[in-house]
């Protein structure tokens, strides 16, 4: 999506003033500022240009219970990150690791206004439309706007060969069908990943049928215990990130690098099992980190990288009922390319991934079998 104009991303359209209840507040009620002055800069003085960066003192005094929730939302702390870099060793009390965190993390951070009114800062920000305020947040501009690449992508089809999700394809579903309120706006006090958030949306919520007995062969107890759903149901690749790094070049100018993404399928052991993820078999992303992410900013910030996979649990978006890997039983057992071995993982890699790479003679051999069309 292209960026917008620089005064595209300030334009206040009439429609605000005529149509936004936002609009009777007044912008001093909400950014702050000087009232009765005419010189700018005493007009500017204590203004805040992005109002929903502290929700307790701006929208949560009118909208009180979600400015609350928003304090210890997971989208504004992102716990995810905290989580994942504090296990690979990453110490927030280290003035040099929270530089590099705070330059170059937090820029996925979103507040209120970040769903509501503005463009994520993904696309470059700017308003949404003219400063109206979205009730339902845009599906495509905001979720899509951070999740896009991957997810939304997925979602809709984009990658060449691989068809959309059936839930968009069939139904026109979007995120919030699935991803209610209660999701976007849990108060992130797991501490963890989004995975560990438990509001987060499950497929045996609407496909509560599916069951050993239900006619469909493979839905057999030991396929149900072991395999997530996933892992059967995804239409085809998924993209995965190798590698980032971060730094600020000559002109203080905070950039980061990253190798191209590729297309991956891998199926391997689930580094998250538990009650709400007791599957052995699921499929894993590579995210876009390496033990010398930080290393602009100094030696050893990472030090316990190894902690944490680079292969990780992932729930693609591009559900279908018939897929390459479930079309016959012999489409997964005995297709070494289709998990994660030794062989797709970097050596400098190796000691990480070890709860998830499959080894050899543990994938699946071949069945006598039918097809399942």
């Amino acid at each position: 999506m292209p960026p917008l104009e620089v005064w595209q991303k300030v334009l206040v359209k009439d429609k605000f003033l005529e149509k936004d209840i936002h609009a009777e507040i007044g912008c001093i009620a909400c950014h702050g500022g000087q009232p009765d002055v005419d010189d700018k800069d005493a007009a500017h003085e204590g203004m805040m240009k992005k109002v929903g960066a502290n929700p307790a003192q701006t929208c949560g005094k009118c909208h009180v219970d979600y400015g609350q929730r928003a304090q210890t939302n997971i989208h504004r702390l992102q716990t995810g990150y905290i989580d994942q870099l504090s296990k690979r060793g990453g110490d927030f009390s280290d003035p040099a690791f929270v530089t590099a965190y705070t330059n170059h993390c937090t820029a996925c951070h979103a507040d209120c206004s970040d769903c509501h009114v503005s463009r994520p800062s993904a696309l470059g920000g700017g308003l949404l439309s003219g400063h109206r305020f979205k009730k339902t947040a845009s599906i495509w501009l905001t979720c899509g706007g951070c999740h896009g690449a991957r997810i939304a992508d997925e979602y809709k089809g984009h990658h060449e060969g691989i068809p959309p999700d059936i839930h968009w394809e069939k139904e026109g579903m979007l995120c919030s069908d699935c991803h209610t309120d209660d999701a976007a706006y849990h108060d992130g006090s797991h501490g963890g990943s989004r995975y560990d958030d438990p509001t987060a949306p499950t497929c045996t919520q609407c496909h509560d049928d599916v069951r050993d007995g239900d006619g469909i062969e493979q839905h057999d107890a030991n396929h149900l215990k072991q395999l997530a759903c996933q892992t059967c149901h995804a239409a085809g690749e998924y993209k995965s990130c190798f590698g980032c790094h971060t730094g600020v070049d000559d002109k203080g100018i905070k950039y980061f690098t990253t190798e191209p993404s590729q297309m991956t399928f891998k199926i391997g052991r689930n580094p998250l099992q538990g009650p709400e993820r007791p599957w052995d078999w699921v499929l894993l992303r590579h995210a876009p980190t390496n033990p010398d992410l930080f290393a602009f900013y100094g030696e050893g910030l990472l030090p316990d990288f190894d902690q944490v996979p680079t292969w990780k649990y992932t729930t693609p978006h591009n559900m279908q009922r018939i897929t390459p890997q479930n079309r016959t039983c012999n489409s997964c057992h005995g297709q070494e390319d289709l998990f994660l071995t030794e062989k797709d993982v970097a050596p400098e890699e190796r000691a990480a991934n070890a709860p998830v790479i499959v080894p050899l003679e543990d994938i699946p051999q071949p069945v006598e079998e039918g097809s399942h069309e």
